[in-house]
């Protein structure tokens, strides 16, 4: 499984070396478009080679879907939480009646002890 893991980086990795050769030209990204800038008097503008603008919008949109993911699964998080804290409670309480009738042994030891000693 490390193997098929290593694998699948190395292909990942070969994949956005193969992209970032092929990419290096510089692009302007910018914040605004010209008219607004010449509106505003300053425009913000960054000269980046094109593999970084496409290796950050993949990366960015990445994040948002995680995001989106974990706001959107928080209700089925929540009711997990109230179940496991519930299934602590019937265990504290299973056991507390265990122990209530025996030394701790299951019940059905506790029957066959009990026609033992009956014998």
């Amino acid at each position: 499984m490390k193997t098929l893991r290593f694998a699948f980086w190395a292909l990942v990795g070969l994949c956005l070396i193969v992209i970032g050769l092929a990419n290096r030209g510089m692009v302007t990204v910018r914040a605004m478009p010209e008219s607004l800038g010449r509106l505003f008097g300053r425009s913000p503008d960054i000269e980046l080679p094109l593999f970084v603008v496409i290796i950050a919008g993949v990366g960015a949109g990445l994040m948002i879907g995680f995001l989106w993911e974990w706001v959107r699964e928080s209700r089925f998080r929540a009711e997990a939480r109230s179940k496991g804290r519930e299934v602590a409670i019937l265990k504290r309480e299973m056991d507390r009646l265990r122990d209530e009738n025996g030394d701790g042994k299951d019940d059905v030891l506790q029957i066959l002890d009990a026609a033992a000693a009956r014998d």
